[in-house]
């Protein structure tokens, strides 16, 4: 039997039309990552009144509490059908969100035209990493900030990943990612600095305890090993 394909990403697809319901508990899982993400992000930016890109938006739980916060959200991802369930999300909720289907390879969007770009679970998924890291140095304003998340690249990491995470407890399906994909921190700064950014500083982030549904709710941590957050900044001034 030949392994499941790696870094499958039709699953955010295939799930679209239950992307809100609460339905499905890997889906449960990305939206509890949320929060813990912007316990780190929001000590960086104040959203209020800024141009925010989400990079690889799936469903919309980011832009969605990007747009609580006040900030003007775009959201793109290649997943269609997410866009679609994103769209139709936003709209029940009256939040004025701009979703657009497009790869990080090839930003459909003018030089400058973001003060932040938000990219999580998403780094390790694309095809091309260097492309990626300078659409999003053309595309941010001078002065401006990109916050992401990714997976290091190591033993533990792909243990907790793929031998815990999607194997056994399920919390993602099996063939999300490829290990061969991670990214260790002193790679991705090369990266950024490669790409004409300032890269600043890192944290962990993972499992801080259960809700009620039994489901792991996320924040950050101090240690980097599986996954990390971290901040970089486009030199000058807008």
């Amino acid at each position: 039997m030949t392994e499941k394909t790696r870094n499958d990403l039709t699953i955010y697809d295939d799930v679209a039309t239950n992307w809100w319901s609460d339905d499905i508990r890997w889906v449960r899982t990305l939206k509890n990552l949320v929060p813990g993400r912007l316990a780190w992000f929001d000590k960086h930016v104040d959203w209020n009144g800024l141009n925010v890109l989400d990079l690889g938006c799936a469903g919309g739980f980011m832009a969605e509490a990007l747009t609580v916060r006040g900030a003007k959200v775009t959201g793109i991802d290649p997943a269609a059908q997410a866009i679609n369930a994103a769209r139709v999300h936003a709209a029940e909720a009256g939040r004025e969100i701009q979703y657009d289907v497009g790869v990080g390879e090839e930003l459909s969007y003018d030089d400058a035209a973001f003060d932040v770009i938000v990219c999580v679970d998403v780094l390790e998924h694309v095809d091309d990493l260097t492309k990626v890291l300078a659409e999003v140095a053309r595309v941010l304003k001078p002065g401006g900030l990109f916050l992401f998340d990714t997976i290091n690249r190591n033993l533990l990491s792909r243990f907790a990943t793929i031998t815990i995470a999607e194997d056994t407890m399920r919390l993602l399906p099996k063939g999300t990612h490829d290990p061969a994909l991670f990214i260790r921190p002193a790679e991705l700064r090369i990266g950024l600095e490669k790409a004409g950014l300032v890269c600043g500083p890192m944290t962990g982030l993972g499992p801080r305890g259960l809700n009620r549904n039994g489901d792991f709710t996320f924040g950050p941590l101090p240690i980097r090993t599986v996954i990390y957050m971290g901040v970089a900044r486009k030199p000058g001034t807008h």
